[in-house]
């Protein structure tokens, strides 16, 4: 995805799964989710290993997730290895988009994410994308 689509993007995916969403305030997943709700979206933690995430109920999975709410977009923080299963989960759902933070790439995942109609995002801070945009006034 190039950068022009990125605005339209963030201004129609309101509602985001946040894959490996940690409870502690200290670990970046926690201090993006806590940005992106701050500014208005809904924020749904994916996380087996927790009940709630910043007042919102986390589940075990997307498909989990998905029975309880229409996810947009998929932001992932798990490692680059970890990235295939979450896609086809992303597919499976019917998500609009894929987002893989900082350091996060997986290009054949991401052929099949393209493949299925999804737009994917690689290698990059949704939370740095958002305020470097909504500081242009792009949002």
């Amino acid at each position: 995805m190039n950068s022009t689509e990125i605005p339209r993007l963030l201004r129609e995916c309101r509602t985001i799964a946040v894959v490996g969403l940690s409870p502690k305030p200290h670990r970046d997943s926690h201090a993006v989710a806590h940005y992106l709700q701050a500014h208005g979206y809904r924020i749904i933690p994916v996380n087996p290993n927790a009940r709630e995430v910043l007042g919102e109920t986390a589940y075990a999975s997307l498909a989990e997730a998905a029975r309880h709410a229409t996810i947009d977009l998929v932001d992932v923080f798990r490692h680059s290895e970890e990235v295939p299963p979450v896609v086809d989960e992303a597919i499976a759902i019917g998500a609009r988009a894929v987002w893989l933070q900082l350091g996060i790439e997986h290009e054949a995942a991401a052929a099949r994410a393209r493949a299925a109609g999804l737009q994917v995002v690689q290698d990059r801070c949704i939370k740095i994308e958002h305020a470097a945009l909504a500081a242009r006034g792009l949002l």
